[in-house]
């Protein structure tokens, strides 16, 4: 190549890379413009992350922009998460790559370990407030199932779901049941009442509940799952990094589902569309994000209310469910910690806790908010979130270990062989799935 030739190059690459460094002069100041032009040297900014679902969109959009409007010092950007697969997955990449938020109120427990183990989030309890503020809004024995192996908190409870069971009011009523059944054996008797034959051409078209028979790891938080929190009175699958599930409850859990199949209680097909509304199932496994689609959906006629999950015949004490628990976090790549702080407070105030209730039908982990005069009219008006409400406290979520899905994944194909097909006693496929699990645990550790 000549020089006059190489001159021309690199006089067109430097061309190029002023013209480059003026489009993103341009764009920094279209965007200062779509800020309103209150960009100060002064101002702080943090970029705020919520879940995708349009209820929370909406929640998220207003409780920023009343931040906004009364906070000049301290500007916040709100950006739904990405879609991808899964938050989790997004959020681990967004850690890798240094892109993350400051703020996220979609956290999964089970994933704090990523999380953490990457050095992606940052302890809460590094501000002075923090205990002061959080004990006071979340039951004592609750907040500790939310501490991290090495005793600190990356994640602030917000929210939780706790699965119930929704059941057919006239239906339990023509069958001549007048209270909600809580053990094993009331259940098993009601279901032997609601599981019918209407037509007569030997095939069942009413049933007890349905559930979904494939072996997916999250399908179980569904059924297993909870029911084994409400028999162990309140257990998780792991006590610290021990495994703790092959145990009594377990086994009662196992053999519970594996007699609702076998009688034909629950189908071993998949159904479609909502069975529930259209009166051919007597009960849901269900949360209160559910009652909104009932009550939108539903016939003028039809009656629908909620009780506890069934526990063993001999259990005694409180009866404790999964609690789908949806936390907030702050990211390590922020560089306004204290500010996100002060964000994340705002978004979990007693004013914006209604403001969930309200327009999402979620739960926030609040102590006695049946009880709180602010929210009095809110559960007048829907006394069956009041019932969601009671059960919040009485919660737990997942273990917040790395290996977490493939273990469900390996419960979920044991459950599989006894409790839907029964060719495994439930003794042995418990036994099985706790074996499992510490394979994957060791195998997943030594790689």
């Amino acid at each position: 190549m000549n020089i006059k030739n190489h001159k021309r190059i690199l006089r067109k690459i430097h061309i190029s890379v002023i013209g480059l460094f003026c489009l993103l002069c341009v764009f920094q100041l279209c965007e200062k413009k779509q800020n309103g032009g209150r960009q100060k040297n002064s101002e702080i900014q943090i970029t705020y992350w919520c879940a995708s679902n349009t209820q929370e969109i909406k929640l998220a959009r207003l409780l920023v922009s009343e931040w906004n409007n009364t906070h000049k010092d301290i500007r916040v950007k709100m950006q739904p998460i990405p879609a991808s697969k899964s938050s989790e997955e997004v959020l681990l990449a967004a850690i890798a790559g240094k892109t993350t938020p400051d703020i996220c109120s979609n956290m999964w427990s089970g994933a704090m370990d990523d999380f953490t183990s990457s050095g992606g989030l940052i302890n809460f309890d590094r501000f002075p407030d923090f205990f002061d503020y959080i004990r006071k809004r979340v039951p004592g024995d609750l907040l500790e199932s939310f501490r991290a192996s090495d005793g600190h908190y990356y994640q602030l409870p917000w929210k939780t779901n706790p699965t119930m069971i929704m059941y057919n009011v006239k239906m339990f009523r023509e069958a001549g049941i007048t209270t909600e059944p809580r053990t094993y054996s009331e259940f098993l008797e009601a279901a032997k009442k609601l599981t019918r034959d209407l037509d007569g051409d030997g095939h069942l078209d009413q049933w007890m509940c349905y559930r979904d028979i494939n072996p997916i790891w999250w399908q179980r938080l569904f059924d297993y799952y909870p029911l084994y929190i409400a028999a162990s009175g309140g257990k998780t699958l792991f006590d610290g990094s021990e495994i703790i599930f092959n145990n009594e409850a377990s086994v009662n859990v196992f053999r519970f589902f594996q007699k609702l199949y076998k009688n034909g209680y629950f189908p071993i097909t998949a159904l479609q569309g909502d069975n529930f509304i259209l009166g051919k199932l007597a009960t849901n496994i269900t949360g209160p994000w559910n009652i909104a689609h009932v009550e939108k959906f539903k016939a003028e006629d039809f009656e629908y209310d909620i009780m506890p999950l069934p526990v063993p015949d001999d259990f005694e004490g409180t009866v404790y469910t999964r609690g789908d628990h949806k936390n907030i976090s702050i990211f390590s790549t922020t560089k306004h910690p204290e500010a996100a702080w002060e964000f994340t407070k705002y978004l979990i105030s007693p004013e914006n806790d209604l403001k969930l209730l309200e327009i999402c039908t979620q739960i926030p982990l609040r102590k006695n908010l049946t009880e709180d005069p602010l929210y009095e009219s809110y559960f007048q008006e829907n006394p069956k979130m009041r019932i969601f409400a009671e059960q919040a406290p009485y919660t737990r979520g997942v273990d917040g270990v790395s290996d977490l899905k493939e273990i469900f994944d390996g419960i979920s194909q044991e459950y599989e062989m006894c409790a839907i097909y029964g060719v495994k006693t439930p003794e042995d496929a418990v036994r099985d799935a706790a074996k499992r699990a510490k394979v994957i645990m060791e195998w997943n550790r030594s790689r």
